[in-house]
């Protein structure tokens, strides 16, 4: 149990860390506060629920997960290199792909 809630406050501390530090994902998570409600709304089966609700969520996971290279690169050092470039490209674009999945399936529940 204390394992857990080491877990859970580690956890807790990273996503205050994001808020503070990231301005990208506290825009997408103000987003998906909006999305997540009309999410319910407009599913109308709860498969249909879940896919609008889990891509918002999956956005966020990325994101964090790409605020996490970008500031482990910046530990690594400030300074121009390639492969850090290409490391935050990498993440940016796992991003941008979630962001895409996000509009397919909200397209595809919602309209077609």
């Amino acid at each position: 149990m204390k394992r857990i809630l080491m877990a859970l406050k580690h956890s807790v501390h990273g996503i205050k860390f994001a808020l503070s530090k990231h301005t990208a994902f506290k825009q997408e998570l103000l987003v998906a506060i909006i999305l997540t409600p009309l999410g319910l709304l407009l599913g109308e089966t709860g498969v249909e629920k879940a896919l609008l609700i889990g891509s918002i969520f999956l956005v966020l996971i990325v994101e964090l997960i790409n605020s996490s290279i970008e500031t482990t690169i910046d530990r690594i050092g400030l300074e121009k290199n390639d492969l850090s470039r290409h490391s935050k490209d990498m993440a940016s674009g796992a991003v941008f792909i979630s962001l895409l999945n996000l509009l397919m399936i909200w397209y595809l529940v919602i309209v077609y």
